[in-house]
């Protein structure tokens, strides 16, 4: 070991003390920048952490290897091999007991002089050491010493070889008698003791892995192979053993010993250290020469659903300290994932953490949870009070919720929908009023008219209007007054159709906005229902509602000075009434006030203020331009307000689309807003059926649906919205995907007892109707040939559970008895997939309660492992 390659040792029982060994020893003290024990002449180490030097120590030169006694007691004894194959105790300048002062500077010396390549402390009996030497023909390579005997004048030892040490030595503190001698004519380059047996020490020799027993030294086991070098026990696996030769690195099991178990990709440099993470299970770190980064191998094992394990999976990575050349490194023994670098030059140190990688698993619930070393965080959504109206949930936990309440699922009170969407959604609000006015214009007319009428209602109002004829205009007086108004408005059919579909009049074909304005003011709406009324040219009911509103339990007063307001209108285009509603109305807070300025102060035809106040419903904008734009301008206001809608994708606009492809690309936009496929899929079911099911986004939107629902283990609610979907779309019901085919034949059994004109019985033949009296078949109609036997009554497959001798459970054959059903499931035919062998269901789930194997003789599946489904409960079950 010279100074061109450090290397680190970290301290047993110190966790805040490491050594570093070139030339000398220097004991270093690592603590937090800042801390009132780091002086002025620390070295930064880290943002956070910095070293002190507490001492160095350089009375042992030529030295090869270094080695920290494992005890408490005596503290900061090192061991130190030299070149001359010398093994001096020594120390750190520490406060020292009598026993230390005994150890310190005690020299262990070998018959002939050689390198000293290792040194290896035994974790149990203490006062062993094991060291590692070149080889000489007449000699032993691994000595072990007892640091606590004594020099006997037996083993003289020449003044000579006593004078090769640099200290003056009494002569009683140098030994020469080792404890054991092993390894006889070879060169050991690595040692170390196996923490499963403390009498076991494994050396990498010359040519083989030996592993010497200190109970019986004249055997070993061996196994020849090169990589010999660096030799070190896994912490946490005992029997696990890593050593490396020139570039690879060859993993060991001792239960196995002949062979590797793994050998890790080679390194186009030869390695110089490879060590085993001590807080980390299976993770490996190895330095290469004149490398500037750290590959660290993870290796997992992943025990197979029958329990044998399978090979490990080795998860490569690299890391980088910093820039320069590494020297060596050392893994913290007790902080995680810490090691301290130290560069080839300068002892430049570096304390260094390897961060985890992370493993992310995010469930169907929305719950996120991430494991980062020896952690497991788990991220949920907070549903506390108050929280709610800072946050937004995620719109997975609104679908699931939502499917919990049965969403969608009305198909009479459609607009009820978004009450169990929780009704504080104004778009889908909007949505399912809109598709609850389709529905009832739609009926009204497939009841009153001919034709493909109810198609138009579905198309939306952008395609109602293009068809519009026979548009009368008349010009009425303001209700309650006799004056004649200068405002024209427009009539038609298709108008009429139209402001239906916005919810202002209902059936008939006068035009009354009394239900509508009363069913706003309960829900006390008084500025939307002046602002109606005022656009039907009923300004005393206008002025009527905001009092109303005024006087009401939490109204706002102002409305009165709206009121009053109101009540002065003049037609008089000079009027400074006119003039000032039209500079102050913008100062209003609530978007229907200003609409209803905006309106008496607009001339004929120049709507603007009223058609593009965006905070006005787009049904109600809607409804007004029906009332008072031409034929001409009218499907130019549509038009543009759908572009609008499509773009933004506003569920408005399905009022003006309808459930046409505009309406797709309109729900296209919401759902790319969104991500609410479940919104998208019962809206577009609800049209009448046709190409817009097909369209293969809606396709998409469904199937993404019902996949979340299997997910969130909603497989009843899944089946609901499958029966509902094949209700609405009958082109959606499947056919039958499944049934008990005959071994000889290939018919299905339960389709030939169907065909049979004879029976008349169906799958009550079989027994399986429930009922013990039945009349049962045990063979195939077709064929005639036999139906397996089950494979714990022995009785064949047809016949009721309740009339099998066998069953040996009295609770079953009352279960049996329990519902009148056409098919109990104890008696269904169940088979494994795997080895084919079944029964009645009922027997088979009884074995399985107590059994993992198959219940047949000779067979070794386990069959109830291989299913993934077989435990899991449906979230949704009552």
């Amino acid at each position: 070991m010279s100074g061109s390659k450090p290397d680190i040792l970290w301290s047993p029982h110190h966790p805040d003390r490491y050594v570093i060994c070139d030339s000398e020893l220097g004991l270093y003290r690592i603590g937090p920048v800042g801390n009132s024990e780091t002086k002025a002449g620390t070295l930064p180490l880290s943002e956070e952490t910095a070293a002190t030097l507490l001492a160095i120590n350089s009375d042992t030169p030529y030295m090869k290897c270094v080695a920290w006694y494992p005890k408490h007691e005596p503290e900061c004894l090192l061991a130190v091999g030299q070149a001359n194959g010398r093994v001096v105790l020594t120390s750190l300048g520490q406060s020292h007991n009598s026993t230390c002062k005994e150890l310190v500077g005690k020299e262990f010396v070998p018959k002939h002089a050689r390198q000293c390549n290792t040194l290896a402390w035994n974790p149990v009996d203490s006062n062993l050491l094991a060291a590692g030497l070149d080889k000489h023909r007449a000699d032993f390579s691994v000595l072990i010493w007892d640091i606590s005997s004594k020099y006997s004048p037996e083993a003289s030892v020449s003044s000579e070889k006593i004078r090769l040490s640099s200290v003056d030595l009494d002569s009683s503190s140098v030994v020469t008698k080792p404890l054991y001698e092993l390894g006889q004519n070879d060169a050991c380059l690595s040692l170390c003791w196996l923490l499963r047996d403390p009498k076991l020490l494994l050396a990498g020799m010359h040519r083989n892995l030996a592993i010497f027993d200190l109970r019986n030294t004249s055997q070993k086991t061996f196994v020849n192979t090169k990589a010999i070098q660096g030799v070190t026990v896994d912490p946490h696996f005992h029997d696990r053993v890593a050593s490396f030769y020139e570039g690879q690195v060859a993993i060991w099991d001792l239960r196995k010993f002949e062979k590797p178990v793994l050998t890790l990709s080679e390194q186009p440099k030869p390695l110089i250290k490879v060590a085993w993470c001590p807080t980390r299970n299976g993770l490996l770190a190895t330095l290469t020469r004149d490398s500037n980064i750290i590959r660290l191998y993870d290796m997992q094992h992943t025990p197979t659903p029958i329990g044998d394990e399978t090979e490990p999976t080795i998860i490569e990575r690299s890391v980088q300290p910093y820039e320069s050349q590494i020297g060596s490194f050392a893994w913290h023994p007790s902080s995680q994932n810490r090691m301290v670098v130290v560069s080839a030059a300068n002892r430049v140190m570096t304390d260094f953490t390897v961060f985890e990688r992370i493993s992310l698993a995010w469930s169907s619930t929305t719950s996120l949870m991430w494991a980062c070393g020896r952690h497991l965080y788990d991220c949920v959504e907070d549903g506390a009070e108050g929280v709610d109206s800072v946050i937004e949930k995620d719109i997975a936990t609104k679908m699931r919720q939502r499917a919990q309440s049965r969403y969608g699922h009305d198909t009479v009170q459609v607009w009820k929908n978004h009450l169990l969407a929780g009704g504080s959604d104004p778009q889908l609000k909007s949505l399912w009023y809109d598709l609850f006015y389709m529905k009832q214009c739609a009926e009204d007319i497939e009841l009153k008219l001919q034709g493909n009428k109810q198609s138009v209602v579905y198309s939306g109002i952008k395609n109602i209007v293009k068809t519009t004829s026979g548009t009368t205009e008349s010009r009425r007086c303001w209700s309650g007054s006799e004056r004649q108004s200068d405002v024209p408005r427009y009539h038609s059919e298709e108008r009429c159709l139209s402001l239906r579909l916005c919810g202002w009049i209902s059936r008939g074909p006068d035009i009354d906005v009394e239900v509508f304005l009363r069913s706003l003011e309960q829900e006390r709406e008084w500025e939307r229902a002046s602002a109606v009324a005022l656009f039907n040219l009923d300004i005393r009911r206008a002025i009527q509602i905001l009092n109303k509103g005024a006087t009401a339990e939490k109204g706002d007063l102002n409305l009165n000075v709206v009121a009053m307001a109101l009540s002065g209108y003049t037609d008089e285009k000079s009027s400074l009434w006119r003039e000032m509603c039209s500079s102050l109305r913008l100062q209003l807070k609530n978007p229907y006030l200003c609409v209803m300025f905006a309106f008496l102060t607009s001339e004929p035809g120049a709507y603007d203020g009223v058609l593009y106040e965006s905070s006005v419903a787009v049904r109600d904008r809607v409804a007004f331009a029906c009332m008072f734009l031409s034929d001409a301008q009218l499907p130019r206001y549509i038009d543009k307000l759908t572009n609008e809608m499509k773009e933004a994708g506003n569920l408005e606009g399905i009022l003006l689309t309808g459930l046409t492809k505009d309406g797709v690309d309109l729900m296209e936009s919401y759902v790319d807003l969104t991500g609410d496929v479940q919104t998208a899929s019962f809206s577009m079911l609800k049209g009448s059926p046709g190409e817009v099911l097909k369209d293969p986004r809606v396709q998409c939107w469904i199937e993404n649906y019902r996949n979340l629902l299997d997910a969130w283990r909603f497989w009843h609610k899944r089946a609901e919205f499958d029966i509902h979907r094949g209700k609405l779309d009958p082109s959606s019901k499947p056919l039958a995907q499944v049934f008990v085919s005959c071994n000889f034949c290939g018919k299905s059994i339960s389709y030939s007892c169907s065909v049979m004109p004879h029976q008349g019985r169906g799958f009550s033949q079989y027994g399986v109707s429930g009922s013990p009296t039945k009349s049962k078949v045990t063979s195939c109609p077709g064929c005639r040939k036999p139906l397996p036997r089950c494979a714990l009554c022995l009785m064949n497959m047809g016949t009721p559970v309740s009339n099998c001798p066998g069953t040996g459970k009295s609770d079953e054959r009352l279960d049996l008895t329990r519902e009148n059903k056409l098919a109990q499931f104890n008696n269904w035919f169940t088979w494994c997939h795997n080895c084919r062998h079944g029964g009645h269901a009922g027997h088979m789930l009884s074995w399985f309660k107590e059994h993992t194997e198959c219940p047949v003789s000779g067979c070794t599946c386990k069959c109830m492992q291989l299913d993934t489904t077989g435990n899991l409960v449906p979230s949704d079950s009552s």
